[in-house]
């Protein structure tokens, strides 16, 4: 007779041929909680119609005066990044492969909703002085003359520095009204990367004693709902979030949202990515509906037009554009209808 195989059965497994050092990591100190002064998550950003989403959070003065030199590569994280000079002297962050686009248009859609994000540009094609000979990651994006295709480059707008990240759990807002909005835009957007260490605390250099939490890297969106067995099915993959169910569960008080899903259970080796993921199922679970009625009316606000630019400003192609802008007006208007 054929057994049925518990996922607690599965752990136990696990546990006992895992690594005794990869069970046995410190916990990282969560910076949030010893942050002092203003915490900031959302503002009021006005008008949201008027908002453009082709330029985002920047504007087309604030775009890096090209040509830019090339600072040093970062060699952390899955992407190739590495950081680059304009003609102002702004510094800026380069990211290539699968999360450039996504991350530009995700950016737009919690900016212009009032949560804090990056200042970010999509270059096709980019010309960067100074490039080494051989990058140790993303060489193949490098063409003759070292011109980098599919370039995403940001900077934080605040302008002020960095001074820690924020937990999820541990948030200083939790159970309130934007941080709930935060968790439905999460999987509005399938961004389904919930580290700590993407969510960024900075200093608003012109307020002074103002801390601005963001979460600082989406580039993991418009995918599935959660990881999958490669990154190209896993994020930036149009069929895959068109098909996503957005909305699981929907009560008199509350809603669940099929985010994060679980990853595939192979993962179940690698033991800490997978417990790390299964602790994060609870962030698109039994959240307030009236804080899913909030949020959706801001996204309601959005024209179509607008929704399309932000896809645009991240060069994907007419087809794309169209595609992806009409699953994200069908998720808005799940909202909507709460």
């Amino acid at each position: 007779m054929r057994r049925h195989v518990s996922l607690p059965l599965i752990l136990g497994i696990a546990v006992a041929v895992a690594p005794i050092d990869l069970l046995a990591k410190k916990k990282k100190k969560d910076e949030s909680s010893d942050a002092k002064g203003t915490a900031v998550l959302w503002q009021d950003t006005g008008d949201i119609p008027s908002h453009n989403l082709y330029y985002g959070p920047g504007s087309k003065q604030d775009i890096p005066q090209l040509p830019v030199k090339f600072v040093e590569e970062d060699t952390a994280g899955v992407s190739p990044k590495f950081d680059v000079r304009d003609q102002a002297g702004k510094k800026w962050r380069a990211k290539l492969g699968e999360e450039a686009q996504p991350e530009i248009v995700a950016t737009r859609l919690l900016w212009a909703v009032g949560y804090i994000t990056n200042e970010n540009y999509l270059f096709p094609h980019l010309i960067v002085e100074g490039l080494p000979a051989h990058l140790r990651r993303g060489q193949n994006f490098v063409g003759k003359e070292s011109d980098v295709s599919q370039v995403r480059l940001q900077r934080h707008a605040g302008e002020g520095k960095k001074v820690g990240n924020w937990s999820w759990r541990k948030s200083p807002f939790k159970g309130t009204r934007e941080f709930n909005g935060l968790r439905i835009m999460m999987a509005l957007i399938s961004n389904w990367d919930l580290k700590d260490e993407n969510n960024a605390i900075y200093e608003d250099e012109h307020k002074p004693g103002t801390k601005l939490y963001e979460v600082s890297d989406l580039g993991t969106s418009f995918g599935m709902s959660g990881k999958s067995y490669t990154d190209s099915l896993s994020k930036n993959n149009l069929p895959a979030y068109r098909r996503s169910k957005f909305v699981s569960k929907v009560t008199n008080d509350y809603v669940d949202f099929n985010f994060p899903t679980h990853p595939p259970f192979f993962y179940i080796f690698n033991l800490p990515l997978f417990i790390g993921k299964l602790r994060l199922h609870w962030v698109g679970k039994h959240i307030p509906r009236a804080d899913a009625k909030w949020v959706g009316s801001l996204l309601a606000q959005l024209s179509p037009q607008q929704i399309r630019d932000a896809f645009r400003a991240a060069d994907y192609s007419p087809e794309q554009v169209e595609a992806y802008a009409n699953a994200v007006e069908t998720r808005i208007a799940q909202l909507a209808k709460l």
